[in-house]
């Protein structure tokens, strides 16, 4: 795992974006975001009983695997969006980038590859996109029935009881979108 502040210029979004200066775990943490190298399955499993995953499915994000939706899928999830639920990945091939919004309302970027597991709080702005290799397969676990609903950056959405909590939890102010 690598986090770095989002360079903001134009351009692919699977590039690195890299603008040179490396963010810490501990500002990761504080955003709610956590991450956990698990070097085997086992690890994952333990992480997954404290935090009372019952369920996971496994996505292969790729040319060969979604075909010709496979650029308009990349699209979609790099819309900036929330979810209602936390989100778990546990990275089992590639790479790809999570982005996630700080209280400043700027982009940090996450670089995950394999073995890398990171967990997103509920409430919290982010998108996702692999890199230039377009592969990533990865595992993804659930409290209950596997779903996966964004809700798309909207002020209507930054009053959503979700992103309030998440925003009390945190003491930041709701950035204007």
């Amino acid at each position: 795992m690598k986090a770095y502040w989002f360079d903001n210029q134009a351009g692919d979004q699977r590039e690195d974006h890299d603008f040179g200066r490396s963010v810490d775990t501990s500002d990761l943490t504080r955003l709610g975001v956590l991450y956990h190298h698990c070097p085997s399955v086992s690890s994952v499993d333990t992480i997954a009983k404290e935090r009372n995953y019952k369920n996971r499915d496994e996505i292969t994000i790729s040319p060969e695997k979604l075909g010709a939706v496979y650029e308009d899928k990349v699209k979609m999830f790099f819309n900036e969006h929330l979810h209602e639920d936390e989100e778990i990945r546990y990275i089992l091939d590639g790479e790809g980038f999570f982005d996630v919004r700080n209280e400043g309302d700027n982009w940090i970027r996450i670089r995950l590859e394999k073995d890398d597991l990171i967990i997103m709080p509920a409430g919290i702005y982010h998108r996702f996109t692999t890199d230039k290799k377009n592969y990533i397969k990865a595992m993804r676990l659930f409290k209950d029935d596997a779903k996966w609903t964004p809700l798309p950056r909207d002020p209507q959405v930054d009053d959503n009881p979700t992103r309030q909590e998440y925003v009390r939890n945190r003491g930041q102010a709701v950035a204007a979108h």
